[in-house]
């Protein structure tokens, strides 16, 4: 990252946050006016999302620095644009018939995921604490009220009232870390606590190891990193299935670019102190993701420790700390974005009033009544257990061979032996598909939008599988 932080105020940088700040407030304004069918608003949602996208482009020359440093556009911001952009359109599609069948009938709702991009963007964007603290309570604040919106469910409220009050817990951690940070250095701007500790400028060195530990928890919670995990398979059971594929994607992928952001650019210097630190967390988080999935009768269960172990998966890019590290995070991403939400679109599907068929044994014989749905659940499976030609297998080569060139094979050989741990909670769901008898009648939701969102996960599966080279040189710079 460039040190050279011009003082301008540039309004042009937040033209992304500013341009899907005004359609969040738009869907909000236009609930007034509409019946309970809210169907408008999700065209109006996804119009907001292409519109950022297309603006995060507003910027000629970058890296683009603005708000005294503080707010950055690069190649690596844009590219996480790109990335929440398509979480929270697939997320809105998902919505779209899942809410009429759930009753789920606020127009707030899709507001809501709105403003949680928003916040995204100016996580991913930011550099400088202040704006990244801000940034966490807006993407936070929107996921406690979208896990709890259906209001008359038990388990969606517990999901919500845990999620809070953990969430409330880490936020402590995180900001004491960043006070301890401030007072090391005297700076909350990543560019100056840089330049502090490459010149050894720091007032206490234990003060800004207390710091840099505080912030690893209070960032691991919101990853799902193990051992601040607790909470995870408890808020994506009782979360709408569409909000638990939204929270394990977009939100984890923007405290993703902090953490990148935090260690890899500020505080290279302190590398061998947070890389060891990333690397237990790493190896518990996949040790602990994969063998509570094996355990695991309940989809949303199983996907949500599959998560875990897949946050271990891509600390592994940041404790690479080189230029395929970063590529390759972008990269694994992405890939995630699509076989996260083509899975839950399956789950969605299967699901009705009153019985989403959330049980694994829901799904015996599946490929006998739809075997299109069977195949789709198939790829998408295989792909977040790493299987080529898909893009799974593309994102963890590309991680491992960061880690490799930097030396860092124990961690990969333990990444390599989980992986074919992952195998058997992936392949027994194939197998209730495929080698069990049907225990009961399947009625599949088959709406358009939700159609859709499955077709493009496939595509976007095979895509990144077989097509990897422009995603990553897109990454690179």
């Amino acid at each position: 990252m460039e040190h050279i932080v011009p003082p301008i105020v540039d309004l042009i940088s937040l033209a992304p946050v500013i341009v899907l700040s005004v359609f969040a407030m738009g869907v909000l304004i236009l609930d007034l006016f509409i019946g309970r069918d809210k169907t408008l608003l999700v065209y109006v949602s996804l119009m907001g999302l292409i519109m950022t996208v297309v603006s995060s482009f507003a910027k000629g020359s970058l890296p683009s620095y603005s708000f005294q440093g503080s707010y950055v556009v690069d190649n690596f911001s844009i590219f996480f644009i790109f990335i929440f952009a398509i979480s929270s359109a697939l997320a809105i599609m998902l919505s779209a018939n899942y809410n009429r069948q759930e009753n789920v009938r606020f127009g707030e709702y899709y507001s809501l995921i709105l403003f949680c991009t928003v916040g995204m963007i100016i996580l991913a964007s930011s550099t400088d604490l202040i704006m990244i603290f801000l940034g966490i309570e807006i993407v936070s604040i929107c996921l406690y009220i979208l896990a709890g919106i259906r209001r008359d469910n038990t388990k969606s409220n517990e999901a919500a009232l845990k999620y809070f009050l953990l969430g409330a817990f880490a936020t402590g951690f995180l900001l004491y870390g960043m006070a301890l940070l401030y007072g090391a250095t005297g700076t909350t701007k990543l560019a100056k606590i840089a330049l502090a500790l490459s010149a050894d400028q720091i007032n206490s060195k234990p003060l800004m190891l207390m710091g840099m530990i505080l912030l690893i928890v209070g960032l691991g919670f919101k990853i799902a990193s193990v051992p601040f995990h607790m909470w995870a398979p408890d808020v994506y059971q009782g979360a709408p299935t569409p909000i638990t594929a939204f929270m394990a994607v977009g939100p984890k992928a923007a405290v993703f670019a902090s953490f990148y952001r935090i260690f890899v650019y500020a505080m290279p210097q302190l590398a061998p102190s947070w890389q060891l630190t990333l690397s237990i967390l790493s190896v518990l988080s996949m040790f602990f993701g994969n063998l509570g999935a094996i355990f695991q009768t309940n989809i949303k269960r199983l996907l949500a420790y599959s998560s875990i172990s897949h946050a271990g998966y891509i600390l592994i890019a940041l404790i690479a700390k080189n230029s395929l590290g970063s590529s390759s995070l972008l990269f694994y991403l992405l890939a995630y974005v699509f076989t996260t939400f083509g899975a839950f679109a399956i789950v969605i599907i299967l699901g009705r009033k009153g019985n989403e068929n959330l049980e694994i044994s829901d799904y015996s014989g599946l490929a006998y009544k739809h075997p299109l749905l069977a195949l789709s659940m198939t790829i998408f499976l295989l792909s977040l257990g790493g299987v080529p030609p898909m893009a799974g297998f593309i994102g963890k080569f590309y991680i491992f061979s960061a880690a490799i060139k930097e030396g860092h094979i124990p961690l990969v050989v333990i990444a390599v032996l989980n992986t074919v741990v992952s195998f058997y909670y992936y392949l027994k769901v194939i197998v209730y598909m495929y080698m069990k008898e049907p225990t009961g009648e399947f009625h599949p939701t088959l709406s358009p939008l939700t159609v859709l969102t499955v077709v493009i996960a496939v595509l976007g599966t095979f895509q990144l599988g077989i097509f990897p080279g422009p995603i990553i040189s897109f990454a690179q710079p």
